[in-house]
């Protein structure tokens, strides 16, 4: 070997080691707790620049904004300078504190679970009134029809596997905002409903429907939905969140949770995502950063609360973090969000919707307290 090929090997080894070493530090940037915030409050304040120069694309009641609205009250608590919870408690008033115009439709109360959480931290009665009557008129309800997917049972019913983040998570936020215990057990006994019809015990896994029971994907698997199982693993832990230590489905709730977790995180994909379609990712080979973001922040919900194991989740948030950082454009907008739709379906960088940011700022909130407590 002459003196010109060993040097070519030196430069090339010296190359490598220093390329490994500023990804390392790069990867290690993104959990610093600073730049945690940070990106935070740049996808937060993109969607309310965007807002504010093109307007909502969906009314301010309506489920897409209120799950926005979820991550957004939570970076208000963390953020200095995010304007979330005073944009909140305008938002709030200017709805009168009303829920949407459906009274039985999940997705029409969804933005309840803000109005209860806000009445914990400010004590204005009139911000849960409302939903309270209308809450109190849905438990009196017989909820005795089957969830089969056909005379518009979801105006009626959570029979759908979104309804877990719209319907149960409010009416567990209303009993802790009143600590009236009965509209804890309707959320309680109203998830196992759906429980029964929807989730498979073999794949431990929500359909998102009744009418997709028996559909198939190209490559012959179930169809599971990647942000219908979000939706459910996210509201799973708001509900479990908001239940006493002793209360009786606790533990039964806890291992679906657990259940649940130990599929989903067998089921990321090697660039540290989920894929629209959970069981069938090849067809969709794109990551989507709203099923990840809400199946992120269940993950590191369970392990701020010493549910899960860090060994075995930590390095699963880890690249799911790193995947939903890498989505966020230099201007703060989040892209890979699949839109509004049912079933798995396609998505690009530029893809964006208003969940999908609340999503990531519930997620980003949970890790920023996860690495607070590391040692």
């Amino acid at each position: 070997m002459n003196n010109l090929s060993a040097k070519k090997i030196l430069l090339l080894g010296a190359a490598i080691a220093c390329s490994f070493t500023a990804s390392a530090q790069k990867t290690d940037t993104l959990f610093k707790r600073a730049n945690i915030l940070k990106t935070m409050e740049r996808v937060s304040a993109w969607q309310f620049n965007t807002w504010q120069t093109k307007g909502s694309q969906w009314p301010k009641y309506d489920w897409t904004n209120a799950a926005g609205y979820t991550g957004m009250l939570e970076l208000g608590k963390l953020s200095k300078t995010d304007t979330s919870l005073s944009c909140l408690l305008h938002l709030g008033n200017s709805l009168n504190w009303q829920t949407g115009p459906r009274r039985f439709m999940a997705d029409d109360y969804c933005i309840a679970q803000t109005y209860a959480i806000l009445y914990k931290m400010y004590g204005d009665k009139e911000m849960i009134t409302k939903f309270r009557e209308q809450a109190d008129s849905i438990i009196a309800q017989p909820h005795t029809e089957s969830l089969e997917w056909k005379n518009n049972i979801s105006q009626r019913e959570w029979a759908w596997c979104d309804a877990m983040f719209m319907g149960p998570t409010s009416f567990s936020y209303l009993y802790t905002a009143t600590h009236d215990q009965k509209y804890l057990d309707f959320a309680v006994k109203m998830w196992w409903k759906t429980y029964d019809y929807l989730y498979d015990p073999a794949e431990h896994l929500y359909f998102r429907d009744g009418s997709y029971l028996n559909k198939k994907e190209k490559n012959g698997q179930k169809v599971f939905w990647s942000r219908g199982n979000g939706w459910v693993m996210a509201g799973l832990v708001r509900v479990i969140d908001n239940m006493p230590a002793n209360y009786p489905d606790r533990p039964k709730f806890i291992q679906l949770y657990k259940d649940m977790a130990a599929r989903v995180a067998g089921l990321q994909q090697p660039d540290g995502s989920w894929h629209a379609s959970l069981l069938d990712p090849a067809s969709y080979p794109i990551k989507e950063t709203s099923g990840t973001g809400f199946f992120t922040y269940s993950l590191l919900w369970g392990l701020n609360n010493g549910i899960l194991d860090k060994q075995t989740y930590w390095p699963v948030v880890q690249k799911a973090w790193t995947a939903l950082s890498a989505a966020v454009h230099p201007d703060g907008m989040l892209g890979y969000i699949q839109h509004v739709g049912a079933a798995p379906d396609k998505v690009d960088e530029n893809s964006t919707e208003i969940y999908g940011v609340g999503a990531f700022l519930l997620t980003g909130t949970q890790l920023y307290k996860y690495v607070g407590h590391m040692k």
